[in-house]
């Protein structure tokens, strides 16, 4: 179990020092005027002290015993020569023999070098207590952390320094140092070390007798104090005199923070910080070096956290004993730490190390006095320089207005406030930094194959940038980076890269199209390298595969534009709640501790109570709490019964193997009890199934592209182009497969791939490289990108180069550069190829008639006419469509089809139906980021927060969309960009979706669990497993805010929505449940057979049965509408084209059909206002007969007069969802042929 358990506080009590043997002969020696001035001994173990200090007794349960039990030991070694006279009272303070228990992972060989990394000092005077800090790395890269105090006591006659007996009162004139290092799994430097001089005061004051025993118990008691869980709660306790805090973790994958993150600050400027973050960023090998051993460990932890998320994945030794100076010969990259005084050897012993002084804030090289290695991005760098400069570090000055503190309590809840708030801002700065160095790197991934252009984004970089980049981006820190990024992994990186995002960044990243620079881009590139002189470079959006191709840069970031803004870095740190822990029991027997644990169950008890209904995080960290302190106490029923409330309060902190530890030991007597507790039940059912699925590892392995030497069939090109880059869409691709294979099969040679792959980055190379001037640049919208330049030709205007945009077609006339524009897309009336006469001949000429223009344009493209008629055809058909569709994915699709196909078959645009094109206002693209479409399942609007009394700015009204697999997108209502990519949801479909005004998402999956999303995180951490079947539908009653939901089996939960508690439960008796609706206190349901009407008391009240013949098809009831002012209930089937309405204030009153024309089912409908809004699907045929492709349309009826007001055609499949956003618009979402989402206005 202790593999399960969140460890303590202690890990263990290490007490080192010399031998009595040593001190017996230096006694000696100093009585014969033997000794040497200077004096140094070996240190050794003295004293191990691990948990458990008690154990149950014998009569009672084992169970928790083996906490102790799972421990190696160590085995002091006899000496080689023992004293005969030697005596029990004379021996060391572990027997000879004697087995000590010491946790796993500990290695006590090395601990006595670390703890005394100077030598074991016997002085001729008392000297004060001193503190140092150590980290211990393992094989795997976990960490174990020790606190380690210094301290002087006389040598006594016969006399250890830590051992029981009298011993002689006769004092010595040498004073020996003795250390006490804490060990501990979490680094709490500031914690521990505090701890330690609570436990100076007593051993100054205690008898040498003593001094075992107050130890003992003081290790006692630090092994009663848990660790808090991830999130806002901190724990203190008392050890008197002080009240000590250990804050908690940010999550679950960030480390505690306990130490003063300005530090560094003291001792470095700016610029040396960041030197020596990019040493650490290039992975160099770098030692530290300090007077004082407790800077080298804070000082070292420090940097380390300035670089996350990255983390350093090479060796980390942040002490250096004297004896392990060796360990600096290593060849590898590492970050180690020595004395000072061993600056000069390193120095002069060892090549090509980086020499950071944190005494005097020097860095420097073993080979010279400067620093020679790529720096930080500039742009980077000034605005980490401005923000350091910005920084509030003294505390002093913060307290200058504040009146004095007479209670050292209240003095260090101050400080503990104020550096809180500091190592916040700190890390802010230093995340802003991470993310104007990385920001691009999420442009260049391709997800689906796992594969980073690595030469992409290299060519994206500024000259001056490419050697840091470059060395960067072959180190351990960034590929461990790169697969949290390729994993979508949403950490604190992730949230300041998204909400940091220019406006141009938001709209490009909304259409997949062949990358151009923007103008907007062009004039911050033609700024940051004014004066430089770029050469021929190849695509930018390609790796460069050769090795005897050369080229210069260019840099397509807007980095030295950007900057964020101060309200995203001054966002204060979230509050924090601090739980004080009872106080530790007087003796530490084991009913002693079984009485502080059952208090402590107790206090946590009232928390729970407290915040029941309040912060449903911090409830979460209080039953997490409990559950632990119930599994220590021996409850194993109560601790799973805490555990199970954590999917309702945040599953994010879910101890899986613990509770699968839990579950596994329970008795016979605890498993029938806990069948006869329903949730128990749940929780034991899904960990035994979780615990029978395979364990199928996560895909974590990064590739850079590479040429194929294979003979691609298909599936094997579709994964070549999308790895490369070139196009993600797999319709695309399949063109492109057509184009180049040949024979049957079909089939495309590597060496045809490669022609292909080169002459494609040429053009791309080309494409690149135009460089306009600043006259007609200021003609162009900032977002508009030059696709296609002609050569130079004569037109009807003079002579120059056509160029085309994605907007537009303009002339840069030679001789004085120019500008005319020769028409929009939109404003084309006419294309035709002509002749112009050319002496006797005549010369192929296009010919382009623009409305509100008289006169035609022409142009001399000689052989290019042909080329250029079918690209403008394409650009004039795909802003036709894009207009009429309202999909600006048509002009995408055009510039794609331009960027990758010589020969273009122009396609008619299809015709849209006048009511169609004035009623749909737009579409958008969930499936985006994804190689193929995807089923649109559910849609929800969330509306806004205008004014809100949060600091955080104004929450914009949302657009969530259940795609399939249980992925969830997330919109900016207003803009339609894209919030999030990606929240995942379970692994299934995903139902229905219904927004609280306690800012959740509820969202039910077919596998019966409903999931609940925090709209402020866009994380999902709550989940409801009530339900043993699909959940099919949500709803809830405004009145008194109380949801219900129902699955597939019957089954309807009411929900209180604050405590996510069961109220009550229903079973409606049907084949299939599949929505309900609630209207003035009574529920609405949809089976496959009836509509019921259910009283409050769950008994049913009517049932709407399907008509006979409908019954017969077979067809069942897919939705339903229910308007009470007018006594209506309309009804759809899944396979009829027609809709029932029903009268509810009659019942002898017959059913009503109304016929939809066009419509063979009936998806979904909705009600807006006075209309209801149906979604249809039908199959479409050409002349008479089925082509086995479906067809969609949206029909709008009027409650009124019960007839079709329009009919609306935008999806290619079958429409899957309806919903409102505010009675003024309708939005539609469809099957993955079409896998888009349409947005209709309302009248």
């Amino acid at each position: 179990m202790a593999d399960h358990l969140p460890p303590a506080l202690l890990e263990a009590c290490v007490v080192l020092g010399a031998s009595s043997d040593k001190l017996r002969e230096l006694y000696q020696a100093v009585d014969n005027n033997e000794a040497p001035d200077l004096l140094l001994l070996e240190p050794e173990v003295l004293h191990v002290l691990a948990p458990p200090f008690v154990c149950r007794p014998q009569d009672e349960s084992d169970a928790l015993r083996s906490q102790g039990t799972r421990r190696r030991s160590f085995l002091r070694k006899k000496r080689e020569h023992p004293s005969a006279a030697a005596t029990p009272s004379q021996a060391s303070g572990i027997g000879e023999s004697e087995d000590v228990s010491v946790p796993k992972d500990i290695d006590l060989m090395a601990l006595p070098q670390l703890c005394f990394p100077g030598g074991l000092q016997v002085t001729n005077e008392q000297k004060d207590e001193q503190f140092h800090f150590l980290v211990f790395t393992d094989v795997f890269g976990n960490k174990t952390h020790g606190v380690v105090m210094h301290c002087y006591r006389p040598i006594l006659e016969g006399m250890s320094i830590f051992q029981n007996g009298a011993g002689s009162s006769k004092f010595s004139k040498l004073f020996s140092a003795y250390g006490i290092c804490i060990i501990s799994k979490y680094p709490y430097f500031t914690a521990i070390k505090d701890c330690l001089s609570c436990l100076l005061i007593q051993l100054r004051t205690c008898r040498l007798s003593d001094m075992e025993e107050r130890v003992k118990e003081f290790a006692a008691k630090l092994s009663l104090v848990p660790i808090p869980p991830p999130g806002q709660l901190h724990l203190m306790f008392t050890l008197r005199p002080l009240t000590i805090v250990l804050p908690s973790r940010e999550n679950k994958d960030h480390p505690a923070i306990d130490l003063d993150l300005h530090l560094p600050f003291f001792c470095f400027r700016p610029q040396q910080l960041l030197q020596v973050l990019s040493c650490l960023l290039q992975e160099q090998r770098v030692v530290l070096f300090s007077a004082d051993w407790a800077r080298l460990t804070l000082v070292a932890e420090s940097f380390l956290l300035f670089l996350q998320p990255l983390l350093w994945q090479q060796p980390y030794v942040p002490v250096l004993a004297r004896g392990m100076l060796d360990f600096l010969m290593a060849p590898t990259a590492f970050l180690m730490g020595c004395h000072l005084s061993h600056f000069e050897e390193v120095a002069a012993e060892t090549d090509h190390l980086i020499l950071i002084n944190i005494d005097n804030g020097s860095v420097s090289t073993s080979c010279s006095e400067t620093l020679d290695l790529p720096e930080i991005p500039p742009a980077a760098a000034d605005c980490f320089t401005q923000r350091c400069q910005a920084l509030q570090i003294h505390f002093d000055l913060h307290q200058c207005n504040h009146a004095s503190c007479s209670d050292i309590s209240e003095q260090r809840a101050r400080r503990r406030a104020w550096q809180h708030n500091l190592n916040h801002d700190i890390q802010r700065i230093a995340l802003e930094l991470m993310v104007n160095i990385f920001r691009d790197v999420s442009g260049h991934l391709n997800y689906e194959h796992r594969v980073f252009n690595s030469q992409e984004f290299l060519k994206t970089r500024e000259p001056a940038e490419q050697l840091f980049y470059k060395t960067v981006l072959d180190t351990h820190i960034f590929h461990f980076f790169l697969k949290d990024r390729l994993n979508r992994k949403i950490d604190n990186f992730a949230r300041m890269e998204l909400i940091t995002r220019s406006e141009m960044q938001r709209v490009k990243a909304m259409v997949e199209a062949p990358r151009r620079p923007t103008m907007q881009e062009v004039q911050a590139r033609r700024r940051s390298i004014a004066g430089s002189q770029l050469s021929k470079r190849l695509g930018m959006s390609l790796p460069n595969l050769g090795d005897d191709q050369t080229f210069s840069f260019q840099r397509n970031s807007l980095l030295s534009r950007i900057s964020i803004p101060d309200t995203v870095l001054r966002t204060p740190p979230k509050p924090t709640k601090v739980f004080k822990l009872p106080d530790f029991p007087a003796s530490l027997s084991f009913h002693s501790v079984q009485g502080y644990y059952s208090e402590l169950i107790q206090q946590l008890g009232k928390a729970i109570f407290s915040v029941q209904n309040e912060n449903s995080s911090l409830l979460a960290r209080f039953y997490y709490l409990r559950g632990f302190i119930n599994t220590l106490y021996g409850r194993r029923l109560e601790a799973l019964g805490d555990f199970q409330n954590l999917y309702r309060t945040d599953t994010a902190i879910f101890p899986t193997q613990l509770v699968t530890w839990l579950v596994d030991s329970l008795h016979r007597d605890e498993r029938q009890q806990a069948d006869r507790r329903p949730e128990l039940k749940r929780l034991i059912l899904k960990v035994k199934t979780d615990s029978e699925k395979l364990l199928v590892q996560p895909d974590e392995h990064v590739t850079k592209f590479k040429l194929p030497l294979q003979t691609l069939h298909l599936e094997e090109f579709v994964r070549c182009i999308q790895e490369c880059g070139i196009v993600k869409d797999v319709a695309t691709i399949h063109r492109l497969f057509d184009a180049l294979s040949d024979g049957e099969p079909k089939r495309v040679e590597p060496d045809l791939f490669e022609v292909f792959y080169n002459f494609w980055k040429e053009m791309e190379g080309q494409a690149q490289d135009v460089d306009l001037p600043s006259e007609v640049i200021d003609h162009l919208d900032n977002s508009e990108c030059v696709y296609k330049l002609s050569s130079c030709i004569k037109t009807s205007h003079g002579v120059g180069k056509i160029a085309m945009t994605q907007k537009r077609l303009f002339l840069l006339s030679v001789g004085r550069l120019g500008f005319l524009e020769i028409a929009k897309f939109r404003d084309i009336e006419d294309v035709k190829i002509s002749s112009a006469p050319f002496l006797l001949v005549r010369i192929p000429s296009l010919r382009i008639k623009t409305s509100g223009k008289r006169e035609v344009f022409e142009a001399n493209l000689k052989t290019e006419t042909e080329h250029w008629n079918l690209m403008v055809k394409e650009m004039w058909a795909g802003r036709r469509m894009a207009d009429q569709h309202k999909d600006p994915q048509y002009m995408t699709q055009a510039l794609t089809n331009l960027a990758y196909f010589d020969k273009i078959k122009y396609e008619v645009p299809m015709m849209v139906p006048k009511t169609t094109s004035e009623t749909l206002k737009h579409k958008i693209n969930p499936s985006l980021d994804l190689a193929e479409p995807q089923t649109v399942h559910v849609l929800l609007y969330t509306p806004g927060q205008l004014t809100c009394n949060d600091s955080a700015a104004e929450m914009n009204p949302k657009l969530w969309v259940a795609l399939s697999g249980g992925r969830v997108v997330v919109f900016d209502a207003a803009s339609w960009s894209m919030l999030q990519d990606c929240i995942q949801v379970g692994e299934t479909q995903l139902n229905c979706m219904l927004g609280l005004v306690q800012e959740q998402v509820w969202i039910g999956s077919q596998d019966s669990v409903i999931y609940i999303i925090d709209t402020h995180s866009m994380s999902c951490n709550k989940q409801l497993t009530e339900h043993r079947h699909e959940v099919t539908g949500l709803t809830v009653d405004h009145r008194d805010v109380q949801m219900y939901s129902c699955s597939s089996d019957g089954t309807v939960l009411q929900w209180d929505s604050a405590s996510l508690k069961v109220k009550r439960q229903i079973h409606v008796s049907c084949d299939r449940l599949s929505s309900i609706q609630i209207y003035d206190g009574t529920l609405w349901c949809c089976c496959d057979d009836s509509i019921v009407e259910l009283k409050k008391s769950g008994t049913p009240q009517r049932r709407m049965a399907l008509p006979d013949d409908l019954l017969s098809m077979p067809s069942i009831f897919s939705s339903f509408i229910l308007i009470p002012e007018r006594g209506q209930l309309w009804t759809g089937c899944s396979d009829s084209g027609e809709l029932i309405l029903w009268h509810t204030n009659n019942h002898r009153r017959p059913f009503k059909r109304i016929s939809l024309p066009g419509c063979s089912g009936v998806t979904c409908m909705i009600q807006v206002k006075d209309q209801i809004w149906v979604g249809c699907r039908a199959w479409s045929g050409i002349g008479g007969q089925c082509e086995d492709q479906l067809r969609s349309q949206v029909l709008v009826m009027d409650a009124e007069s019960h007839t079709v007001a329009k009919e609306l055609q935008a999806h290619s499949d079958s429409i899957q969802t309806l919903c409102s956003a505010e009675d003024r618009y309708v939005l539609s979402g469809s099957a993955r042929r079409d896998g888009k989402i349409a947005i209709w206005k309302v009248e």
